[in-house]
């Protein structure tokens, strides 16, 4: 009776293994934390990217609004850099001045101190330039370049 016991049984217990190591676990979790901190950079890179294309989009807000307010006004010069201090705004300033006072302005509000623009005139051509500083540190240019209609 004693061999039959060990050689007629139903089912053959296996010694096999039945879940994960410790090991197996910890090398998923690195695979997964690794996934997650690359994800992670590239969604920080697309809000980089994103700030960068905002502000080269304000300063064409801010370059067609003085190229049209040149337009507008002719007859005046507009010459001006962002070394020079715009005119202040007053009661009887002139239009040029309150455009230029208006351009710095919009200037400084969208980038802050380390922006500079300048207005160049020059047969009959206007150029607006404005830069700045973006988050990444790199300078950003913005150049708009029109034709003047000739004033008669």
């Amino acid at each position: 009776m004693l061999a039959c016991l060990t050689t007629c049984s139903p089912i053959a217990l296996s010694r096999g293994q039945t879940g994960m190591t410790l090991i197996e676990v910890l090398v998923a979790v690195l695979i997964l934390a690794v996934g997650l901190m690359g994800a992670a950079v590239i969604q920080l890179n697309a809000l980089t990217y994103t700030d960068s294309s905002r502000m080269a989009s304000q300063a064409s807000f801010i370059a067609y609004d003085m190229l049209d307010r040149i337009r507008a006004n002719a007859g005046a010069d507009y010459a001006w850099g962002r070394a020079d201090r715009a005119p202040a705004s007053s009661a009887n300033a002139s239009v040029r001045d309150l455009d230029l006072h208006d351009f710095e302005a919009n200037i400084l509000g969208f980038a802050g101190e380390s922006a500079r623009g300048s207005v160049q005139i020059s047969a009959g051509e206007a150029t607006v330039s404005i830069s700045w500083s973006d988050r990444r540190g790199a300078r950003e240019t913005f150049t708009l370049s029109s034709r003047l209609e000739a004033v008669q």
